[in-house]
């Protein structure tokens, strides 16, 4: 047996971050289709509100990021919806105004914690039993609701317009897309960090696409490249002593550079 499956925590951690690797780029790749890749980074934000609100309270931070960012979801599309702010300028608010009010419920509770550092840049290799069924629970929740609706969120995916004409519920599909992406914050940030999830999400949609030629395509090179950053930034972290959540998105990143010779012509 290889010696980075000797130990429990990284049996766990690998466990952990490869489920993470199959539910991240099932709903990037949504995103980076319809070019609102910052929806990833403004709920991430958010999400370190919500951990430095269940530090302040004494909930457990997971939960408290999960609330918050739900919260910020709802708002942002209520927000795009009502057509007084072009989607950009929606999510640069909720963006400033999730990591505003993280400072200020951060010097709340006493300033940076080791809790909030595990939180800010992941802690995959503290993850816990608990924490893997949480995973688990949220992550089927996500794909769950991908499968189920997958022929609407393609269809929205590439031609909005033409969707709602056909009668598809496009507003109540832009929501869900949001809060899935809420979801898959919370979810990875124990992992990476809510600092590198958005990467985490959008980094191998984006190399899908300069590979695949159609879009199953796509969303199985996104989760294989996802895998491979997980797998490799993970081993890298090990017998290196890198930060492991860091490993792992630079991986990612080394993979989209390293796609560009490959990519469709």
């Amino acid at each position: 047996m290889p010696e980075i499956l000797q130990y429990g925590f990284m049996q766990r951690a690998l466990l952990a971050g490869l489920m993470i690797g199959v539910i991240a780029p099932s709903i990037g790749v949504f995103l980076v289709l319809r070019r609102l890749s910052l929806i990833a980074d403004t709920l991430s934000h958010v999400a370190l509100a919500g951990v430095a609100l269940g530090l302040l309270a004494g909930w457990h931070p997971a939960l408290g990021a999960l609330a918050v960012a739900v919260a910020g979801a709802v708002g942002i599309e209520r927000l795009r919806v009502s057509g007084r702010l072009f989607g950009e300028a929606a999510l640069a608010i909720f963006l400033s105004g999730g990591l505003a009010l993280a400072v200020v419920l951060i010097g709340l509770s006493g300033g940076f914690r080791v809790d909030l550092f595990a939180y800010l840049f992941g802690a995959i290799t503290a993850v816990q039993t608990r924490d893997l069924w949480v995973i688990l629970g949220l992550g089927l929740g996500v794909l769950g609701a991908v499968a189920a609706f997958y022929k609407e969120l393609f269809a929205i995916s590439f031609d909005e317009e033409t969707a709602r004409v056909q009668g598809v519920p496009v507003d109540a599909l832009n929501l869900l897309v949001t809060l899935l992406v809420a979801v898959t914050v919370v979810v990875a940030m124990r992992v990476v960090g809510v600092l590198l999830t958005s990467a985490l999400i959008v980094v191998p949609a984006v190399t899908a696409l300069r590979l695949a030629r159609s879009f199953r395509a796509t969303l199985a090179i996104a989760i294989a490249a996802s895998l491979l950053s997980v797998l490799a930034g993970m081993t890298a972290a090990f017998y290196l002593n890198l930060a492991a959540g860091g490993a792992i998105v630079l991986t990612s990143i080394l993979l989209f550079a390293a796609s560009a010779p490959l990519a469709k012509t």
